[in-house]
C-alpha cells in the first residue's frame, strides 16, 4: 500500500493499493474509490471486538475494501478541520488515540478500546476516559483537531493537558487525572477542574482545537428552544 496526505485543514489520505490489498475503516469515512474496490461490512475480529471499539467510540462495523482485477485506489477524508497523521504500528509498538480519532488502516491493524487502569480517570477524565488501542501490524490513519504538536517524554517526565487535547501516546505512557488546585481555580480560573497528566517514557500527539472546545464556543450562539 501507498499513501499520499493532501489539504491543510480538510485533509484526505489517498491509498493505493496493489491487488488483494485491503483497508479497514469505519462508516462514513470513504470519500471516493476506483470502481474495482469491492466494499465487505464485517464485525471485523466477531462480536467482541465489535462491542470493544463501540466502547471506544467507533461503529461496531467496519467497512473492508479489496482492491480486485487490479491495482485500486481508495481516499479517506476526515470530519472536521484538523489533520491526519499516518502511524506505523509493529508488534509491540502500540499506540493510545482519542476516542474517534480512527480513519483506516491496513488489514493487519487491530483496534480495541483503552481504558486506564486509575478509577479517577475514569470518573473524572471526562471523554479522556475511553481511548483507542491501535495493535497489530501495518499503517494506521487517524484524524486530530486542529493541529499537531509532538513532545517525547523520558522515563519520569510529565506533561499537563487541558482535558481534550490529548491526541494520542505511545502506549509506553502513563495517564493520570489531577485536580486543579485552589478552589479559586477551580471555580473561576475557567479552566475546569481537572487535568490530564501524562507521564514518560514515550511519545505524545496535541491537537490544538479538540472539538468538544469548539462546540462549547458555539453553544451561546445556538437558539434555545421554548
Amino acid at each position: 500500500m501507498r499513501y499520499q496526505i493532501l489539504g491543510d485543514t480538510l485533509p484526505v489520505v489517498i491509498c493505493r493499493l496493489d491487488v488483494g490489498e485491503s483497508m479497514i475503516t469505519e462508516k462514513g469515512s470513504m470519500a471516493w474509490m476506483s470502481p474495482n474496490m469491492r466494499m465487505d461490512t464485517s464485525t471485523n475480529g466477531g462480536l467482541g471486538k465489535a462491542f470493544g471499539r463501540m466502547f471506544s467510540g467507533e461503529a461496531i462495523f467496519q467497512n473492508i475494501y479489496t482492491a480486485q482485477g487490479g491495482s485500486g485506489e481508495i481516499a479517506f477524508a476526515s470530519s472536521f478541520p484538523g489533520s491526519i497523521r499516518a502511524f506505523h504500528i509493529r508488534p509491540g509498538e502500540e499506540i493510545v488515540v482519542q476516542k474517534g480519532g480512527f480513519l483506516a488502516a491496513e488489514a493487519g491493524i487491530q483496534l480495541s478500546v483503552h481504558f486506564h487502569k486509575k478509577l479517577a480517570s475514569g470518573f473524572f477524565g471526562g471523554e479522556g476516559f475511553i481511548l483507542q488501542r491501535i495493535s497489530g501490524e501495518g499503517v494506521m490513519f487517524a484524524e486530530f483537531d486542529g493541529h499537531v504538536i509532538e513532545y517525547e517524554l523520558q522515563p519520569g517526565q510529565q506533561i499537563v493537558i487541558d482535558t481534550g487535547h490529548l491526541a494520542a501516546m505511545t502506549a509506553s505512557c502513563q495517564m493520570d487525572i489531577q485536580t486543579v488546585p485552589g478552589l479559586k481555580n477551580k471555580f473561576f480560573g475557567g479552566e475546569g477542574f481537572f487535568n490530564t497528566v501524562i507521564t514518560g517514557p514515550g511519545h505524545v500527539w496535541l491537537q490544538t482545537m479538540p472539538i468538544s472546545n469548539v462546540a462549547g464556543a458555539l453553544r451561546p450562539y445556538f437558539p434555545t428552544g421554548n
